[in-house]
């Protein structure tokens, strides 16, 4: 039987994500693992070229970053008060880039996110996530959907 020793799960904040972390905390009190929560901050488009009145961009990246650090504290304050082999890391970047890439730099066995089962013109355009990781990535990755 396959053991986990370290499984990282993607957070968005979303809906989908509080319902799929319940499986990544289920695996890893089952499995004695380590739990690597991951937050990818889109990175947003850069506005210098552009005149926007009273914002600099490098204090709103700042902003945004500070917003998702406190998101990710509060969201493991909430879900993991009893659980202790955990590590939290808010990137920058291409969210599918840095999932797989952060998982293969923490040694993880299995990847854990939501998906959102968007379909049709939505799907076209936006693309999922999830579908990109499970195509990048070179371990086991389970896709947890709201019922």
């Amino acid at each position: 039987m396959k053991q986990f020793s370290t499984i990282l799960f993607a957070n968005d904040f979303s809906e989908g994500s509080d319902y799929a972390f319940d499986y990544a905390l289920s695996l890893a009190k089952q499995y004695s693992a380590k739990l690597v929560l991951v937050h990818v901050i889109n990175e947003p488009v850069d506005l210098r070229g552009f005149y926007v009145p009273h914002i600099s961009f490098e204090n709103l990246e700042k902003e945004i970053a500070a917003g998702a650090e406190k998101m990710m504290d509060t969201f493991c304050s909430d879900h993991l008060k009893e659980f202790a082999p955990y590590e939290k890391f808010v990137l920058s970047g291409i969210p599918y880039d840095e999932i797989v890439k952060k998982a293969d730099e923490c040694g993880a066995d299995l990847i854990v996110m939501g998906t959102h089962g968007r379909k049709g013109m939505d799907h076209i355009l936006f693309g999922s996530t999830a579908e990109r990781v499970v195509r990048g990535a070179r371990i086991p990755v389970m896709t947890v959907r709201l019922p």
